[in-house]
């Protein structure tokens, strides 16, 4: 995704800096070029030597360098760069940006590019909440830059709230955002389902999964940052809805197969990601079931919808892409839904592997149509997604044309 993009990786002084060697990585695997700037203060927790190794460029740390463009450094990497993030971005620095400080290569350069500039806040949670930071951070914002993070969670200190520096992963993830925008499908309505299904037999118990709905919810981000208006059809999940999609939240497999055929005339692509029951008990019990003195139950189990098969073949159907999340024999299985369900692709993946199963923040992909397929390789779900929309657009586009 960030093919010959040249990312300059601003490090300053923080415990953070660690981080820094992984997100090289992260970006280097998707393809741009990294120029790592050091602050004095950053040496302090990790060495220019590591980022070097990981960047394949001699770390840079000095404001006046005799090996740089007319000794001026700073001059040279402004023009260079496509974006500039700086990560981990101390209270020190943001209140050099702010005031305009230039007293080292980092600021300096800054002050010299014209090149747009994220910044990756981490600090202790009560600097991050202090009215000085909160200021400036709000002019920051008012001057175009991207204020990415900080997160919530334990810290350095011992102490607990935001200020953590976003995962590596994250950070990643909004490089390739900021760097690969698209409207390619602008005027297109992508209707998605996302999360589990909740099936119940009491006021109390349901039966149910593990999807987090996280590859469905990313999906729906992307598409939506692509131009299409999204409408997200999501099960029970402890998720932000995207910004800027209409999500329409549903707890059953009936109720979630009303709302897909509510919408599904008006949608030109469906996508659905959701892992829904396949089987709901017969009857809910309108109270509590007490467990007494029986010591086995049985349940009586009926065929919920499948919303995927119905959407595929509706006389106004969308172009409809399945998911199989397989444990076992996942091509099989996956060619059988592809075929029986009249589907134009399907995405397979294996939820019996930890590091891509449900709840994971990362995925990988098998892609199928009746004529080939495609793998998408391991890394965060918002660039699966993207990837498995790059296939869909080309297949869809493919499919309009004949």
């Amino acid at each position: 995704m960030l093919k010959n993009k040249k990312v300059l990786l601003a490090i300053s002084g923080g415990i953070a800096a660690y981080k820094s060697a992984e997100l090289v990585r992260r970006l280097i695997e998707q393809g741009a070029k990294v120029q790592v700037v050091m602050t004095q203060g950053a040496q302090a927790f990790i060495t220019p030597l590591t980022l070097q190794a990981l960047s394949g460029r001699p770390v840079r740390d000095s404001l006046l360098d005799s090996t740089a463009e007319a000794a001026m450094g700073h001059i040279e990497l402004a023009r260079w760069a496509d974006l500039i993030l700086i990560a981990p971005a101390t209270a020190d620095v943001i209140a050099k940006l702010v005031a305009g400080i230039a007293d080292d290569l980092l600021t300096t350069l800054c002050l010299a590019s014209t090149a747009p500039l994220a910044i990756a806040p981490a600090m202790n949670q009560q600097m991050w909440q202090a009215r000085a930071t909160r200021d400036n951070i709000h002019t920051l914002k008012a001057r175009g830059v991207a204020i990415w993070g900080p997160a919530c969670g334990e810290q350095a200190c011992g102490e607990i709230g935001p200020g953590r520096m976003l995962e590596p992963v994250q950070l990643c993830d909004q490089v390739c955002q900021q760097l690969t925008l698209k409207s390619d499908f602008a005027g297109k309505v992508v209707l998605i389902t996302a999360g589990p299904t909740r099936e119940n037999i009491d006021p109390v118990r349901y039966l149910s999964n593990y999807s987090s709905g996280k590859m469905g919810y990313a999906l729906a981000e992307m598409a939506r940052r692509r131009g299409a208006k999204v409408i997200l059809v999501s099960g029970p999940v402890r998720l932000a809805a995207p910004a800027g999609v209409t999500v329409l939240s549903v707890e059953s497999a009936l109720q979630m197969r009303d709302a897909v055929m509510a919408h599904v005339k008006e949608a030109d692509i469906m996508i659905g990601a959701a892992a829904v029951a396949d089987f709901r008990p017969e009857h809910c019990e309108g109270q509590k079931i007490k467990k007494g003195a029986a010591t086995s139950m049985q349940l009586h189990l009926v065929k919920n919808p499948d919303i995927i098969a119905e959407a595929s073949t509706h006389p106004q159907r969308p172009f409809t892409v399945g998911f199989a999340a397989e444990t076992h024999n996942q091509e099989e299985y996956a060619n059988k839904k592809l075929i029986e369900k009249e589907l134009d692709m399907i995405a397979m993946n294996d939820v019996s592997r930890k590091d891509i199963g449900f709840n994971s923040d990362e995925n990988s992909l098998r892609v199928l149509w009746r004529e080939g397929e495609a793998v998408i390789e391991k890394a965060s779900k918002l660039i699966v997604a993207d990837q498995l929309l790059n296939e869909i657009k080309d297949h869809y586009e493919a499919k309009s044309k004949n």
